[in-house]
């Protein structure tokens, strides 16, 4: 890779007046920070009965008495044999700093409309103490835009990121953030979804100040180019465009030259 090669004086200058634009980039998002915690809020009237690892729990329960609760939609259905990458890493991100996120007022829950006897099983296998629970028996997923009824899928429309498009999965990702007053009363105050959940990525961060960047250069463009669930990483496998991991040993019908095969 061919770089300009300057002396320090010259650098100084060039990273001076680099400093003048992340300024103004910190101060644009300092504002757009504030404008989604000024966003209008809807009252959740439903009432949202999970399966946990230990029984049913509420919508309410997640919040573990906090007043704010993060929820990770993670792109997981029924029997499901291939996790999503993207999902997996954003999770693991929470190894370091749930302590600190709770001790902030702020519970946080993974969703997946799985069975919870299959999510203990790769919640277990990651290592993650993250709560996880089950909307397999709930609208949670459906109400949240992150899964599809077999009509919609059928038809091919269905609405995820606040637009109509038609659904490669039955299960897609996202993440949603609630508010619990004094009262108990419960509002969904936030969502995001693809690019929009990039901001949890904590990683991103390092990859983006170093010279090579994201180099997500594969055939999707994507972290699927060059992820995989942190226990595989060399051991081969393949992930497909839509985000799920394949292992080596995989024999699945899955694999066709639209997938993309790791070093």
């Amino acid at each position: 890779m061919q770089h300009q090669i300057a002396s320090r004086a010259t650098w100084q200058r060039a990273r001076i007046d680099l400093l003048a634009r992340e300024k103004a980039f910190t101060k644009m998002q300092d504002e757009l920070n504030a404008a989604r915690r000024a966003l209008p809020w809807v009252r959740i009237e439903k009432e949202y009965v999970f399966d946990g690892p230990n029984g049913k729990v509420t919508l309410a329960d997640l919040f573990r008495g906090r007043s704010q609760l993060f929820v990770k939609h993670f792109m997981m259905g029924p029997g499901q044999q291939h996790q999503c990458v993207g999902c997996s890493f954003e999770v693991d991100h929470l190894t370091g700093i749930l302590d600190h996120i709770e001790n902030h007022d702020i519970a946080y829950a993974v969703v997946a409309r799985a069975r919870i006897n299959e999510i203990e099983a790769y919640r277990r296998r990651m290592g993650w103490r993250v709560n996880w629970v089950s909307s397999y028996a709930n609208d949670f997923n459906f109400d949240f835009h992150v899964s599809f009824t077999e009509e919609e899928m059928a038809a091919g429309k269905a609405w995820f990121n606040y637009r109509e498009i038609s659904p490669p999965l039955q299960d897609l990702s996202g993440n949603s953030v609630f508010f619990k007053d004094e009262t108990g009363q419960i509002f969904h105050t936030y969502s995001s979804y693809t690019r929009g959940s990039e901001m949890f990525l904590g990683a991103y961060a390092f990859l983006d100040v170093t010279p090579k960047g994201r180099a997500e250069n594969g055939p999707t463009g994507t972290l699927a180019d060059w992820v995989r669930p942190h226990d595989m990483y060399g051991k081969g496998g393949m992930v497909e465009p839509t985000g799920r991991y394949h292992a080596a040993e995989c024999g699945c019908g899955a694999h066709k030259p639209k997938i993309v095969a790791t070093q």
